[in-house]
């Protein structure tokens, strides 16, 4: 970060980084040794996608920092994507949900798209047609001995609605389309989508589970304007978005056990225990 100072820089926490975040660049360090693991399948995946035309911005790879021992981790340099996460409060306004929803209807038909082209289907990880199954037999040998009595009766009918899923993998699907992840840019009183970071849990698969992630950000009303601007409202759409958002603290707490981060684990947990 040669033109930047250090008392400059901001330092952020993810799921499986630490980012320390520059003017024009960001640096991405594994939280733990699977995330550094992951690093060269991350590198690839946003080698990709920055490839494509998808009408938002991605970060692209800069430099890619090897280990040289254990004092030194292995990292990533990525361009910075400009803008800030919306606030949910924008959302009062009905003008500006309206263009939020418009902009999200053309995120996920730029992702849909990009779910036809071969070469990108080539690098992408696809959803396996038994992800769901393996997912709640993980959290019953994990994290039920985690849980109160309770905890284990709530996962249980979350995973329950798991149950009949159908195995799709028509688009690419983000993984992790919270809010914090969609950043924004105000001109003129409007807000205009600027781009999307961390793409760790990218795949080829359902875009329900985007549609489920926007509507834990930001509630029904915007996930059902999106819906309908993009008319997608068949095929058990609803259902699927509902049985996938039952299960993203499930989720953050597998990935956080299996990755050894227990400040994550703790709170994916919190409404278990």
């Amino acid at each position: 970060m040669p033109d930047d100072r250090l008392d400059d820089l901001a330092e952020r926490q993810g799921q499986f980084h630490n980012v320390v975040i520059g003017s024009d660049r960001v640096v991405c360090l594994p939280r733990t040794q699977a995330a550094a693991v992951r690093l060269p399948q991350r590198l690839a995946a946003l080698r990709a996608l920055a490839g494509l035309d998808l009408g938002f911005r991605t970060p692209e790879p800069l430099l890619q920092g090897e280990a040289h021992g254990a004092d030194e981790p292995p990292f990533l340099v990525l361009s910075r994507i400009p803008g800030e996460p919306l606030q949910a409060d924008a959302l009062n306004d009905a003008r500006v949900a309206d263009a939020v929803a418009a902009q999200y209807v053309t995120l996920l038909t730029g992702l849909a798209r990009a779910g036809t082209d071969e070469t990108v289907r080539a690098v992408l990880p696809q959803a396996s047609e038994d992800q769901w199954r393996h997912f709640a037999a993980g959290v019953r040998a994990e994290l039920f001995q985690l849980m109160s009595d309770q905890g284990r009766l709530r996962a249980d009918r979350e995973l329950a609605a798991l149950d009949g899923l159908p195995h799709l993998t028509r688009a690419v699907v983000h993984g992790d389309l919270g809010a914090e992840n969609v950043l924004w840019e105000w001109t003129h009183g409007r807000p205009h989508l600027a781009g999307v970071i961390d793409w760790d849990g990218v795949t080829i698969g359902d875009p329900a589970e985007d549609l489920a992630a926007i509507g834990a950000s930001y509630g029904r009303d915007l996930l059902e304007r999106v819906i309908a601007l993009g008319d997608w409202s068949g095929d058990g759409l609803s259902t699927r978005i509902a049985a996938i958002r039952g299960t993203f603290a499930l989720q953050q707490a597998l990935d956080a056990l299996r990755d050894g981060d227990d400040e994550e684990l703790a709170d994916g947990l919190a409404g278990y225990r």
